[in-house]
């Protein structure tokens, strides 16, 4: 295996690691389907987990710890980006965007 795809697969995992940790948070809410976030996940469609997730917790009120797994996972994707059409730019700002203001509460 090249040294550039095994920096991918760690980079996979740590991504992985932060959207797993995110998803923990959805647990104790009632009515919460996290279907299709899981099967983005088993696909390893990380991207789109990620939005599911962002999407999902919107109007949830969610604490610090989450937006700061959702934060590392977008990090390690590199979702942020000036770029106007990078794709998941809408959740990643959104992420920032909660980011601040649980920041803020805390």
């Amino acid at each position: 295996m090249t040294e550039d795809r095994e920096a991918l697969i760690a980079s996979w995992k740590r991504t992985r690691a932060h959207l797993d940790a995110a998803r923990a948070y959805f647990a104790p809410l009632p009515g919460i389907n996290l279907s299709t976030t899981l099967e983005f996940l088993e696909h390893n469609e990380l991207g789109l987990a990620f939005d599911c997730l962002v999407h999902l917790a919107d109007d949830l009120g969610l604490p610090l710890g989450f937006w700061q797994h959702m934060n590392r996972a977008a990090r390690e994707m590199r979702l942020y980006s000036d770029e106007p059409h990078m794709p998941h730019r809408k959740a990643a700002d959104s992420c920032l965007r909660h980011l601040a203001a649980a920041s803020g509460q805390e």
